[in-house]
């Protein structure tokens, strides 16, 4: 079971290219600036987290890993990962962006210290229409738009967290249950 992740995780940048993992974070962080209710969020947040590529992959089993940076009031404050395992009905493959608020001090300080997960009844919101609908915490998510710059999505915090997921390309069937597990590294 451990090879089949590993070879899921290593044959992601294959099935989206290179050029998909060298995505800037100011890019990624513009896209949802510019995208529905995300977009709302830097006005109010305390911070966010932001991941320019998560790779998912799975085949019964499956696996997503992406490296994102955490900021506060718009500076940096460190590096952060997220890896996901989840285990049931999927085929595919996908790439998506995703960016995590933090609605206070608080929420920051749980997402910060040490690893950090979401739990089965946190959701993330999908801001496009693409095969994005299981791109989210726990399996769960929501969302509805047209595009990337015109979204219609409509987002909430939810224990201090607010989860936004853009997909970039890829298709992924899935049927199962998951988990992020999030791990921070602070700046030096």
């Amino acid at each position: 079971m451990k090879r089949s992740i590993v070879f899921l995780l290593s044959a992601m940048p294959l099935l989206w290219g290179v050029d998909a993992w060298a995505d800037s974070y100011g890019n990624t962080v513009t896209l949802f600036k510019n995208a529905g209710d995300s977009a709302t969020f830097f006005q109010n947040c305390y911070g966010y987290a932001v991941f320019p590529t998560i790779g998912k992959g799975g085949f019964i089993v499956g696996a997503a890993h992406g490296r994102g940076r955490v900021y506060v009031h718009e500076q940096y404050m460190g590096d952060t990962s997220m890896t996901q395992l989840s285990i049931g009905l999927q085929a595919g493959g996908q790439a998506y962006s995703q960016i995590v608020f933090f609605e206070d001090q608080r929420a920051f300080d749980e997402f910060t210290n040490g690893n950090f997960e979401f739990g089965a009844d946190a959701s993330a919101v999908a801001v496009t229409a693409a095969a994005g609908a299981s791109a989210g915490t726990a399996g769960a998510n929501a969302g509805a738009s047209g595009g990337k710059k015109d979204a219609s999505t409509s987002g909430r915090y939810y224990k201090g967290l607010a989860v936004f997921t853009i997909v970039k390309g890829g298709a992924m069937f899935q049927a199962s249950v998951a988990g992020q597990r999030f791990k921070y590294t602070r700046k030096t």
